[in-house]
């Protein structure tokens, strides 16, 4: 138990440091923002070549050397935070399987590739690889209740994401039974769109716990 209020303590202190970063590149991108929203990429000198007159060059300058060395940080804390979590993660689960799934409560919600803050600055995402995809989803069943469609490509099912699934559907299947009658939170793609939905498995007059089928790129499981 020491070890766990450790990694939740460290990982508190980790994820404080990265709301700070995020504010320093946000702040940063404001002032790229009030110059003309120049952004990261915008040209620094007119149709002519010569240097523009509607922006401060020298703070634009400044303001984008900064979001990049923030943004090396940020990614390095972003590393540091998914270690810590997958650590927490594996502390709790043999003690609080709900808690497990608060926990991953902790992990952002830019996994759309980047996240973007004022005046384009770029966010690094966490691991946003699809660890299984729905491929039949049972009428008047949790799976339904909760939005899933077939197709639907998960990238989270509560505590299990892309950095710390095995490819075996049974961390899956140990979640569901775990968590059963409990809200299982899912970060899903469906077509261009990331979703967040809630699921809870539970018994129903169909088979199983959630009513559909889930399949990796060779095998498939029904709950």
């Amino acid at each position: 138990m020491a070890t766990e209020i450790t990694t939740k303590a460290r990982l508190e202190r980790l994820m404080a440091a990265k709301t700070n970063l995020e504010a320093q590149i946000s702040k940063n991108g404001q002032i790229l923002a009030a110059n003309d929203n120049v952004g990261m990429n915008g040209p620094l000198v007119d149709s002519e070549g010569f240097p523009r007159n509607d922006i401060d060059i020298y703070q634009v300058r400044q303001a984008r050397q900064t979001i990049i060395c923030l943004q090396n940080d940020h990614k390095e804390l972003m590393d540091q935070i998914q270690t810590l979590l997958n650590k927490y993660h594996s502390e709790i689960s043999t003690t609080d399987p709900e808690l497990v799934n608060r926990a991953s409560a902790l992990e952002l919600n830019g996994e759309s590739g980047e996240e973007r803050g004022a005046g384009g600055a770029v966010i690094s995402p966490m691991d946003t690889r699809a660890i299984v995809v729905v491929n039949l989803v049972s009428p008047n069943s949790p799976a339904e209740e909760a939005g899933l469609r077939v197709g639907d490509k998960i990238l989270r099912f509560g505590s299990i994401n892309g950095n710390n699934f095995k490819d075996s559907l049974t961390q899956i299947g140990e979640v569901v039974r775990n968590m059963q009658n409990q809200n299982v939170q899912l970060k899903i793609k469906r077509d261009d769109q990331l979703l967040d939905l809630i699921l809870v498995p539970k018994t129903w007059t169909g088979r199983g716990l959630l009513g559909c089928n889930i399949v990796l790129p060779s095998e498939s499981m029904e709950y």
